[in-house]
């Protein structure tokens, strides 16, 4: 063999060996491309989801309400001195229905949102003083009425969460003093019971004691209050007046009631009693004293001496 056959030779063992590595090689890489395409299943067209593609984090899963509206204390460790029902403030002529609840706190205590809601008013008015309106779920509002000042930020359309700060404890309007008077209405305008959503959530709206926070006691309660507002100082002076001016006698009541004459069954008057302007018996006058009378002389006799004498012996 020449030298240069034996070097085609040699050249041609290398191509076959670099032939073989190179189809190894590619071999194991389509394998592995093999092995990383996701399994199949029986169906042509269908794609087995992998164990990862199943997984799905907790945070894209959406969690239930774990309620639908929970209130709090409007003012924080204070107390109902006021409850919700009829009641006759001192310038009133008859009992009518308190809306809401007084809740006895000093002035510039913060008032807080009772639940998370939207404003809907704020301002003041001649009666409800400062106040602020929020509405919450299922149409309920809360207001926050006496106030001494309202949050700067306080606006329609602002949302609030429970315990924001809407203002601060006052005495604005026809208030007796400092305190909160806080309401809860329902979504028709219909005032109810503070004291049985205070302090309580609820899960759903059935969950709601609409119907027995409307009801209240139908007996009046008398209030007694430390400060008469001034707008109400000319209705107690009325009140007042018209109540002396019923108890008062007329003239006319007065001169027919001057005296009353009792009578005997067989119509002889027996006595005669005489009232005064105040509707009391007057005592009778006395009578003037009567003067004694002078006994009259004896009679003097026209008959002769000696048949006087007979007579009076006789």
């Amino acid at each position: 063999m020449t030298e240069a056959s034996s070097a085609l030779e040699a050249r041609a063992r290398h191509w076959i060996v670099d032939a073989a590595v190179g189809a190894a090689v590619a071999l194991g890489a389509i394998g592995m491309a093999h092995a990383a395409l996701p399994e199949r299943s029986e169906g042509p067209s269908e794609v087995r989801m992998t164990s990862a593609q199943r997984i799905v984090p907790a945070a894209a899963q959406p969690a239930e309400p774990a309620h639908l509206i929970a209130f709090q204390h409007p003012v924080l460790g204070q107390e109902i001195v006021s409850p919700f029902g009829l009641r006759q403030l001192p310038w009133e002529e008859n009992g009518r229905l308190h809306e809401g609840v007084d809740i006895a706190a000093d002035f510039g205590e913060p008032v807080l949102a009772a639940a998370d809601g939207v404003v809907t008013r704020a301002g003041q008015s001649y009666t409800y003083g400062r106040f602020v309106e929020v509405e919450h779920a299922e149409g309920l509002t809360t207001l926050y009425a006496h106030m001494g000042r309202v949050a700067a930020e306080m606006r329609p359309g602002l949302a609030v969460s429970a315990g924001t700060p809407v203002g601060r404890v006052g005495s604005s309007g026809t208030s007796t003093g400092p305190h909160l008077h806080f309401e809860i209405r329902d979504a028709k305008d219909r005032p109810l019971n503070p004291a049985m959503f205070v302090g309580r959530s609820f899960a759903t709206a059935e969950d709601l004691p609409l119907r027995d926070a409307r009801r209240f006691p139908r007996r009046v309660r008398i209030a007694y209050v430390s400060r008469i507002p001034e707008s109400k100082k000319a209705l107690m002076a009325a009140k007042q007046q018209a109540r002396l001016e019923r108890s008062a006698p007329s003239a006319t009541d007065a001169g027919r009631d001057a005296s009353v004459t009792v009578r005997y069954e067989e119509g002889r008057p027996r006595a005669t009693i005489r009232f005064g302007a105040d509707r009391r018996p007057v005592e009778p006058a006395a009578a003037p004293p009567v003067a004694p009378v002078a006994p009259s002389p004896p009679p003097v006799s026209t008959l002769p001496a000696e048949e006087a004498i007979a007579t009076a012996a006789g």
